[in-house]
This record gives structure tokens, sequence and C-alpha cells, in this order.
């Protein structure tokens, strides 16, 4: 049976994570080798639950390295996790009107017009997510340097910039949001200790698939090269059969 001790043994989380970035870049330059240490990913769950005995807020992360091309923009994807991580977010909404009324009933934080404009320039506000109806884009783009910077900056290539107020706050209030780096890994946290493994599992494969959804829409077959679970004190762990996920 593992232990926590037993678990740090197989590899630490800073040497793992390591291995993935040195490993990560272009396709046509990297060959993925597999990994003696590797563990299946119901036992590599249960050895990172047993090393985090007495911290069920302790965040499990995930470290996925990708099949990249030079011309492959960054990995990101927003979805919805079967068991949500953090609390639910603060949203923001540029709308008058009808569809300012659709942003309140949604639930979202601040809805408003142009006095909402003059708050956020003034830093007033603090939110975690911000959404555009078409006709106060120009309006917003005048702070663009103030929520630019932040990823706050509503635009229609993100969804962000939509007539379709009502659903995107509540998909927004709910949603889980990710970004690889340069070198096609992305590092997220996706579920804490105290979730069961069926939870875990879960919430661990919908972002893969979204990542799979990514690849494919840019011809990337077989985008997922290899998985590393870690924790906030436990081991790194690579998954065996990663592709197959």
């Amino acid at each position: 049976m593992f232990t926590a001790k037993r678990a740090a043994s197989l590899i630490t989380a800073r040497s793992t994570i390591n291995i993935v970035q040195q490993t990560a870049g272009y396709a046509s330059k990297k060959v993925v080798k597999v990994n003696p240490n590797a563990l299946d990913l119901h036992e590599a769950i249960r050895v990172i639950k047993a090393a985090e005995v007495g911290r069920p807020q302790h965040q499990l992360e995930m470290h996925v390295q990708c099949k990249i091309e030079k011309s492959t923009p960054p990995i990101r994807g927003s979805i919805i996790l079967p068991r949500n991580v953090k609390q639910e977010a603060t949203i923001l909404v540029f709308a008058e009107g009808k569809k300012a009324e659709e942003a309140r009933a949604a639930g979202a934080t601040y809805v408003g017009g142009h006095e909402l404009i003059e708050q956020v320039k003034n830093g007033d506000l603090k939110f975690d997510k911000c959404l555009s109806t078409p006709d106060m884009l120009p309006a917003v783009a005048k702070i663009a340097r103030i929520l630019g910077p932040k990823g706050l900056m509503p635009t229609l290539k993100k969804g962000t910039v939509t007539e379709d107020i009502l659903t995107t706050v509540q998909k927004s209030k709910g949603s889980f949001d990710f970004k690889g780096d340069k070198n096609g890994v992305l590092h997220t946290g996706f579920a804490r200790v105290s979730f069961t493994p069926e939870e875990i599992e879960a919430n661990l494969k919908a972002i893969l698939d979204e990542v799979k959804a990514f690849g494919k829409a840019h011809s990337l077959k077989g985008v997922i090269r290899n998985v590393v679970l870690s924790s906030t004190r436990g081991p790194g762990i690579h998954i065996s059969g990663s592709q197959q996920l």
C-alpha cells in the first residue's frame, strides 16, 4: 500500500514538471519517451490523495505536454467542469436597456453603460470576467489599455462580445478557463484533494477533451503527449497511457 513517504519517493513534483518543460516543443523536433515510473490514472490519484491526508483544500494540478507546430496559436479553452473548483466568477457586463436587464437576471455582479466605464477607469470595481454587447464595444475600447493587460478586454474571438448576454453570463459564472504556455505545456489546477476519485477523473478528462478539440480544430493529430499530476505538497506523477485518456 502506498504511503505519503512512498509516494514522494517515486518522483518529486518539481523534477517531474521540469521533465515536461524540457521535452515540450514543436512536434517535428521532439520524441515522446515512456517514463518507467508512470502510474495509471486511478493509482496516481490514490497516491496523491494519500500524500495529502489532512489537507483537503490543497489543489491537484495537471501539467499536459501538447504537440504543437510553429503556426499553432496558444492552447486555450473555457469549459464548465463537472465539479467546480472555485467560487463563481464576478462578472461585469457593459450593456444597456433590455440586454442590461438580461445580464442582471442571469446573475452578473456589475451591469451598466458609460457610467460603468468611468468606474472601471477609476479602479472602483474588482471582477473576474468582462462581457460587452456589440453596441457598447466602441465605448469599452477606450479602456482597453486597462482591461487588456489583465486579459479582461471583451473580444468577438473570445466570445465575450455578444448579443446573447443571458446565456453567456450564465456560462461565464461557472466556467473554467485554461491556457498553455509558449512551449505547448498546459499547467492548471483542476480539483481539490477533498474531491472523490471519480470527480477528480471527470474534471481531468473534461479538460483533456477540450484540449483534444483544440488539437482537432488546428489539425494536430495526437495533440496530448504526456500528462503529469501533482498537488500542493505531494509528488508529481507521470500518467501511463496519457495519449489514450
